[in-house]
């Protein structure tokens, strides 16, 4: 391996490092091309070719002579915001408690819901998990994690910390996409929520990923007496 190609994986591997961190949030400007060139003492040739993969990843978002900037998350169903459900329980004064009730790793096959968008093979967590509000069933949630994209998921605790706030608080993404369907609870589904068999449901589908890599799918299904979505967007 060249020396330039070496030190192109580590300009890389920084910048990516303090954009995944949060150091540097959406929308902050990395240094020119000129910058890092003398910060590295290397060519700008070999900065733009680090530049441009990061672009093709979709961690940054490169302007014509305005530099490069940390890319902004983009909603597919540009209305919705991905909710982080404890904080939405606490802010409706209920005490928000959690369930894990199965966690297994395994590889993606061909019976993945559609919408996950994961290709056969992959090394994913299965997570199964409730929410409850109050000490009531509140959400059921069904959630793939992709390994290869996520690896850190393999070692965390998600009895101590909701997958979905995990995922909010250590993993950025720049894409994500809602599906949002009227169901009636299955028997399975309904004991799960404390409803009779075929109780009115609400289920949200979400996809979320960084660049062309899926990060996460997730179903939740949510009691139709205890949630509603809203959004306020403009043209």
């Amino acid at each position: 391996m060249s020396r330039a190609a070496t030190l192109g994986e580590r300009i890389r591997g920084e910048i990516e490092t303090r954009i995944l961190s949060g150091e540097w949030p959406p929308g902050h400007r990395i240094p020119f091309e000129s910058e890092l060139s003398a910060l590295y003492g290397c060519s700008r040739m070999t900065v733009n070719k680090v530049l441009a993969g990061l672009a093709e990843a979709g961690l940054i978002e490169r302007r014509r002579r305005a530099g490069s900037f940390v890319a902004q998350p983009a909603l597919q169903s540009a209305v919705l915001r991905i909710p982080d459900i404890p904080a939405e329980i606490q802010g409706r004064g209920e005490a928000y408690a959690f369930e894990l009730i199965d966690r297994r790793t395994r590889e993606s096959g061909a019976h993945e819901p559609p919408a996950a968008g994961l290709m056969p093979g992959l090394a994913l967590l299965d997570l199964t998990c409730r929410h409850l509000a109050d000490g009531r069933p509140f959400a059921y949630e069904e959630r793939l994690i992709s390994l290869a994209a996520v690896p850190a998921a393999a070692q965390a605790d998600f009895t101590a910390v909701p997958p979905g706030t995990w995922l909010l608080q250590h993993v950025p993404w720049t894409q994500a996409e809602h599906r949002i369907t009227a169901v009636n609870a299955a028997p399975r589904l309904a004991r799960a929520l404390g409803l009779p068999a075929g109780g009115a449901c609400l289920s949200v589908e979400r996809r979320t990923w960084r660049g062309p890599e899926t990060l996460t799918y997730v179903r939740q299904t949510f009691r139709g007496d205890a949630y509603s979505l809203g959004a306020r967007f403009s043209p």
